[in-house]
């Protein structure tokens, strides 16, 4: 058996395995099944303003993360940061609200995987299908880091092809460069206005901000990999301007082909908006390819998911605030602990789907949709409070080898959208169950640092 030993990452990530790492855990059901949602709730051009919104709020927050992230390089990054300049407390929180989104995205996309299996492979259970893709996905991470961000470099291509080939087919159609089955007309822009320009109501677009929000989740991996990249002084920067200018060109570019090809009440009752537009442009064995598609983006987001979550147990216990066994990496830099502990909470998710799924499982999936845009706060919060320590040191911001441009506007705009899309909810029946979950476990997380800080003082033990 390897020996394992208290190790260190291994920097072996280039810029188009961060590129596509991001990519990978934003690009996934969100915007493949559930932008016909945001269609048909906000409008069509309700839904490409909600997703402009989205795209210039996550922008913001990554121009902190990477000032953040390049002068402070560490794997599980905006935990630290937030440890560092807001409080221990919150640094604690945020980690494990981070860990939980991901651990319940794990158990419901192998769950996910396994049902889409069932379009091929009828007679074959959808839990033999999870527990082997479960097997794939655990295998890629505790492999080596080069061969984890290879994979994912691979899986996250056949999604941005996708994409890519869809709305360059889909603009064809619109213009009528390609007929539209029962179309004699190109349907140019008139389904964008066609049930007026805010059908719902403006303030349509505010509710569904938190959904958008979640759908642009991920993008903060390039902080988590800073620990495990070759060079993030160069690496870094140049992963999140080309990140960010793809997911505003893939995010949007889809929103606008989709909403102006798909009738507003048909976008939300449709399984996947992809297939239907696929279909009436005649794509032979459109659904068939697209389940492929959603497929691998469903494996591509466990893959990034899985990586993320194990990356923050680490960072907890190289802390010393859990056990500092999950702390341990082996000789292939890989933190094997926390990869195994990660993988049973996925695997605990999946059975509360099961077995409870009204109860245990939607308080899980209701605290996780919460979860991202708390993390995104508090990157946003870390870098103003970041800034003034720097400077209050005697530092210049010249010499920052990555700077958050228009400081304080960036990181106080980021952190106000932000906050606006968790009011939003609060107006909202159907997405309130997140406050009403969300913030009872915040405020259990931060009395369960103080208790076990308290506990670790009282031992006799230091703490960082």
């Amino acid at each position: 058996m390897e020996q394992e030993k208290e190790g260190h990452f291994q920097r072996r990530m280039q810029v188009r395995h961060v590129v596509m790492l991001s990519l990978g855990g934003v690009i996934g059901t969100g915007l493949f099944l559930s932008s016909g949602y945001t269609i048909q709730q906000a409008g069509p051009i309700g839904a490409i303003l909600s997703y402009l919104v989205g795209a210039i709020a996550v922008y913001l927050v990554m121009l902190c993360l990477g000032e953040l992230s390049v002068h402070m390089p560490e794997t599980g990054a905006f935990h630290s940061y937030a440890a560092k300049y807001i409080g221990p407390a919150t640094g604690y929180t945020v980690a494990w609200l981070y860990w939980l989104t991901w651990t319940v995205a794990l158990g419901s996309e192998f769950t996910a995987a396994g049902l889409l299996m069932q379009r091929w492979f009828p007679d074959v259970s959808v839990w033999i299908w999870s527990a082997l893709f479960a097997a794939l996905i655990f295998f890629l991470n505790a492999s080596s880091v080069r061969f984890f961000a290879e994979s994912e470099f691979w899986f996250s291509l056949v999604k941005v092809l996708t994409i890519v080939v869809f709305i360059i087919i889909g603009a064809a159609a619109v213009f009528g460069i390609v007929p539209m089955e029962g179309r004699e007309t190109a349907p140019l822009l008139s389904n964008l206005t066609a049930d007026g320009w805010f059908p719902n109501g403006a303030g349509a677009i505010l509710l569904t901000m938190l959904a958008v929000n979640f759908a642009f989740s991920g993008t903060e991996l390039i902080g988590i990999a800073a620990g495990e990249t070759v060079d993030p002084a160069r690496t870094i920067p140049k992963a999140i301007k080309t990140t960010l200018l793809r997911l505003v060109l893939f995010f949007i570019g889809t929103i606008f082909v989709l909403s102006a090809l798909l009738p507003m009440n048909d976008a939300g009752v449709l399984e996947s908006p992809f297939v239907a537009v696929l279909d009436r442009v005649g794509i032979p064995y459109a659904a068939d390819v697209m389940n492929f598609v959603i497929l691998t983006a469903i494996l591509s987001a466990a893959n990034s998911g899985l990586y993320a979550s194990s990356r923050m147990l680490w960072s907890l216990a190289a802390k010393g605030t859990i056990p500092r066994s999950l702390a341990r990496i082996n000789a292939r830099g890989i933190p094997l602990n926390a990869l195994m502990l990660s993988m049973v909470g996925g695997a605990l998710a999946l059975l509360s789907g099961i077995i409870a799924p009204d109860t245990v499982y939607i308080a899980l999936v209701s605290i996780s949709g919460l979860a991202v845009v708390i993390v995104w706060m508090s990157i946003s919060l870390s870098q103003l409070l970041f800034r003034r320590a720097y400077i209050k040191a005697g530092h210049s911001v010249r010499d920052l080898a990555f700077r958050t441009p228009w400081y304080p506007f960036v990181p106080i705009a980021s952190f106000l959208l932000c906050l606006l899309s968790c009011i939003g909810i609060a107006f909202d029946p159907t997405q309130r169950i997140a406050l009403y979950f969300g913030i009872p476990f915040i405020l259990f997380c931060y009395a369960a640092y103080y208790i076990t800080a308290r506990n670790r003082a009282g031992g006799g033990e230091n703490q960082a």
